[in-house]
């Protein structure tokens, strides 16, 4: 019986960190993207609701695939069960950021 494999996967986006959990990731079909699959989120069954997990997962809600911007990905782990999903404001001078450019450019031109 083949591993149930999850990947937290943590990107930047409108200048806020999102964390998120998955089944699939892979290079996928869209160049320059990530394509991640079977999004996990936490059991509805708890009685306590955690605000943050819930915003995320409306946001996400309907949600098949989801293509990121390989740019915008500060990590992709693999791990043995997931956590919670979750927002977190990006600080003015914190470590992180997003590149200003694109990551693909074409070719130099030639001197004549």
């Amino acid at each position: 019986m083949a591993a149930s494999h999850i990947f937290r996967i943590m990107f930047v986006n409108q200048g806020k960190i999102y964390e998120v959990y998955a089944r699939r990731v892979s290079h996928g079909e869209l160049f320059g993207f990530v394509e991640v699959e079977e999004l996990l989120f936490g059991e509805r069954s708890s009685v306590v609701l955690d605000p943050s997990e819930e915003r995320i997962k409306g946001e996400f809600a309907g949600v098949k695939r989801t293509f990121l911007p390989m740019h915008s990905i500060l990590r992709i782990d693999e791990v043995k069960k997931h956590g919670i999903s979750k927002i977190t404001v990006l600080e003015s001078g914190a470590n992180v950021a997003q590149f200003p450019v694109p990551l693909y450019s074409a070719p130099p031109a030639e001197k004549k």
